[in-house]
């Protein structure tokens, strides 16, 4: 059963206390990525206090965690407790549990369903794209958080909950998931810290979840209440809830409103979260990469025009396809990917023994020199055909890999694709206050300064004047500043 791949060490790399815990408290997404790069993707092993866990980001030792062992490195231990605070036991767990709700949601999540959705996602952000007309005229900024997180949200209460869920119920389920999503920060770097204990960010984080729970269940009452009896077919068959509790009833018998709720709020937050903060970042890799947002603009109003975005252009966009890909490899939602091994086992020839905890960290995997040449660059030219086939498979993991690999990449892919290229061909964004912006981890890495864009009508050269940081902001940002990522519900990176 043990298998000792990639490069052949007996020992860890092991990062003392006094060294990690400072690096980790300064900067932890970035400090993680800098100790697996180091090491050149050998194990290495973190002492920051009660436990020691192992961080993996060679692709082999990957490849081994998530697919060929996976069985043997579990979704349990410390680093779950803060999100199963939230999601419970469902999609985001392992054993039964798991198998069980993935059996009933991954029907909903193959490519042949998300296109057939593709006319409605399409419909809402054109018509989110035109309702910008009143902040981009009079040239206010628009902070791009806010705005991905709004167009991204809409879109899966449309596809995904039809009527059952409002706009109105919608915009107040944001800000509760944003909260949960950036106030775990704490326990994620210190999960040995007893529950007993009250830590910045819990009492927020308590508050949140109770919030959703007031919201969700409701709906799902609602839904149960017009389910089919005698026969009849009854309730909503295009929305996730009626699915949910028709699949359940099928396979369990009856439908647990906590189990239908698990899978609920699992699959709302990493929908809607980890996409929306992977196209805020998008943003400043524009600004800093002026050539790739020139080609993006011309390819886009050569195939789109000046809109709406139909999705029969997607296909017809393929540097756009690119240029998200290498977004997803610079930024990728999930930044760790934990795991607790089961039995003793060996990780590059390094003994690992049952218990232990195991950080897979795609944020570090992605910048490996070996496997990506100039790793600290972003460059979509890598993601062309002649390039892309002479990679190792494991060395590009953001929606994880092997059976828990995500269920949402094909819906990412389409509803990213629909919200950039719509943007890009009405709208011109500028970003406004270009810096050097904080990487926080939370449920997904999200930026701790607002990024603030003016939407400058497309085909226009304008430049924003130098104090346009000074006009007021359109919108405040919803959980931007808190704590941010690993995943949102392991979102596209940890998968489901």
């Amino acid at each position: 059963m043990p298998l000792a791949t990639g490069p052949t060490v007996t020992k860890p790399r092991v990062l003392p206390f006094y060294r990690a815990v400072p690096r980790l408290m300064k900067d932890p997404v970035t400090e993680l990525a800098r100790m697996g790069t180091d090491a050149g993707g050998r194990i290495v092993r973190l002492d920051i206090g009660p436990f020691r866990p192992y961080l993996v980001s060679h692709p082999d030792h990957v490849q081994q965690v998530l697919k060929t062992q996976w069985s043997n490195f579990a979704r349990e231990g410390m680093f779950w407790r803060p999100l199963r605070r939230v999601t419970g036991r469902s999609i985001l767990g392992d054993g039964e549990g798991w198998a069980s709700s993935r059996r009933i949601l991954q029907p909903l999540f193959t490519a042949r369903r998300i296109a057939s959705l593709a006319d409605d996602m399409a419909e809402v952000v054109a018509e989110h794209v035109g309702e910008l007309e009143r902040d981009a005229r009079p040239g206010r900024l628009v902070d791009a958080a806010h705005l991905m997180t709004t167009v991204t949200n809409r879109t899966v209460i449309k596809v995904l909950f039809g009527g059952r869920i409002s706009r109105e119920v919608g915009e107040r389920l944001l800000p509760e998931f944003a909260t949960c999503a950036t106030s775990i920060g704490f326990r994620l770097l210190f999960p040995f810290v007893p529950y007993s204990m009250r830590v910045p960010g819990d009492r927020a984080f308590l508050a949140a979840a109770q919030r959703i729970d007031d919201i969700v269940y409701p709906l799902i009452e609602e839904a149960r209440a017009e389910e089919p009896r005698d026969g009849d077919d009854g309730g909503r068959p295009d929305e996730l809830v009626s699915a949910l509790i028709r699949a359940r009833i099928r396979e369990d018998g009856a439908a647990d409103l906590r189990q239908v709720r698990d899978d609920l709020v699992s699959i709302y937050g990493a929908a809607s979260e980890t996409t929306a903060m992977a196209l805020t970042w998008l943003w400043t890799l524009l600004h800093d990469h002026p050539e790739v947002n020139a080609r993006l603009r011309d390819e886009i109003e050569w195939v789109v025009g000046d809109g709406p975005v139909r999705p029969s252009h997607i296909q017809e966009l393929p540097y756009l396809r690119m240029v998200l890909q290498e977004l997803l490899r610079v930024h990728p939602p999930g930044w760790i990917i934990p795991r607790q091994v089961v039995a003793d086992t060996e990780l590059g020839g390094v003994p690992v023994k049952a218990g232990s905890q195991v950080l897979v960290s795609p944020y570090t995997t992605h910048r490996l020199e070996e496997f990506w040449e100039r790793p600290l660059e972003f460059d979509p030219e890598r993601w062309a055909p002649e390039r892309e086939q002479r990679r190792h498979r494991y060395a590009y993991v953001p929606f994880g890999a092997g059976p828990h690999v995500c269920l949402g990449q094909h819906l990412f892919h389409l509803q990213a694709a629909l919200v950039v290229a719509g943007l890009l061909a009405r709208y011109r964004p500028v970003l406004t206050n270009p810096q050097r912006f904080t990487l926080v981890p939370g449920a997904s890495v999200r930026p701790k300064e607002a990024l603030l864009l003016r939407l400058l009508p497309s085909g226009t050269d304008e430049e924003p004047q130098p104090d346009a940081w000074r006009t007021p902001v359109a919108a405040p940002a919803m959980g931007v500043g808190g704590a941010h990522d690993w995943m949102w519900p392991m979102g596209p990176g940890g998968g489901a």
